[in-house]
């Protein structure tokens, strides 16, 4: 490739229940970021229902590669590569992406890249924080994953600190549901916590036996389950919001304990969120001061870049296309797919 010439990267996420397609030029220049949320439908079932995500991916796919091709006021012959999320996930919703990007791929004759999906996460800051260079620390915050990870280089990571059970967000969209607030959980528990006491009710801080970093939030569900049935046996009056800001801050205060215990240890210069939790105002706010306090330099994406989406995977297969990782045609989807497995 030439010095200076322009990589035009088509990226495809369907790794639970959004579809999304974006292009994504030299990594960090994002010409469109098309997402098709399916949180509608899932709400009437409290939850994503894997089948009918799937299902879902299939029926919206190419209208949203469509769109984001459109938006950039591109076509797929301007592409130079093309970049899918192939895990981990639902297993069902990451076979669609990967077969779409797989015959595009193919029928173009493109380098294809299959992404990780927590690599995209983390990449999101690259987007926006034009200044931001590894190494550094990110805390990677979603509903199916919690992850304290080194960020070593491009593509080159070492984690931590992981969760031992439930993800953080997995643990907001099952507290949000016993508290009665319904899904999905992040945004609904975040909102009641406004007009409610953070420090009614004692919940438990976890911390993992062995593991400094690491991090485990049933039992802290579990607690949150104890106190609603022990009012309801008694007849005491359940104050939905205090049991929304206690619960919230309980899970922050491990959030940034942890993050900072790691980066006070390792010394780092700067630190990263990222994730659909990092769109949480009150875990921002947090952690940039507990950043600030310690002289370490805070980064995160805007929302829209926090929840899934494909231009976080398309800023992460740049720096896999400059590396010169390419798959073949044998790339499949992997539910499970582990950080740094590649």
């Amino acid at each position: 490739m030439e010095s200076g010439q322009e990589v035009k990267i088509l990226a495809i996420e369907s790794s639970c229940d959004e579809t999304a397609a974006a292009v994504v030029v030299n990594g960090r220049d994002v010409r469109s970021n098309m997402i098709s949320s399916q949180i509608d439908i899932h709400t009437l079932y409290g939850g994503v229902v894997p089948e009918i995500a799937s299902r879902k991916h299939i029926e919206r796919i190419n209208q949203v590669i469509e769109q984001a091709l459109y938006t950039a006021g591109m076509s797929l012959d301007d592409m130079d590569a093309i970049a899918v999320t192939y895990g981990p996930g639902l297993v069902g919703a990451l076979l669609v992406g990967v077969a779409q990007a797989k015959a595009i791929a193919y029928a173009k004759q493109l380098p294809l890249i299959g992404v990780h999906h927590i690599e995209g996460h983390i990449c999101a800051n690259y987007i926006e924080n034009k200044d931001l260079e590894p190494p550094f620390f990110c805390l990677v915050v979603s509903g199916g994953h919690t992850h304290l990870v080194k960020v070593l280089d491009y593509g080159v990571y070492e984690v931590m600190g992981r969760t031992r059970d439930d993800a953080a967000g997995e643990a907001f969209d099952k507290a949000a549901r016993a508290i009665g607030l319904g899904y999905p959980g992040g945004p609904k528990i975040e909102k009641a916590s406004h007009a409610g006491n953070a420090d009614a009710i004692p919940f438990p801080r976890a911390k993992v036996s062995g593991s400094a970093y690491d991090f485990s939030f049933s039992g802290l569900k579990s607690a949150v389950l104890n106190y609603l049935n022990g009012c309801r046996m008694k007849n005491i009056p359940i104050v939905q919001e205090d049991v929304a800001a206690s619960f919230q801050k309980a899970v922050i205060d491990v959030l940034v304990d942890n993050a900072m215990r790691a980066a006070q240890e390792y010394q780092a210069e700067k630190f990263a969120i990222a994730g659909g939790v990092a769109s949480n105002a009150v875990l921002r706010q947090r952690m940039e001061t507990a950043c600030k306090e310690r002289g370490i330099r805070f980064y995160y994406p805007s929302p829209v870049l926090c929840t899934d989406n494909a231009a976080m995977i398309g800023t992460a297969a740049y720096y896999e296309y400059q590396a010169g990782r390419r798959d073949d045609w044998s790339l499949n989807a992997v539910p499970n797919l582990k950080l740094g497995s590649r």
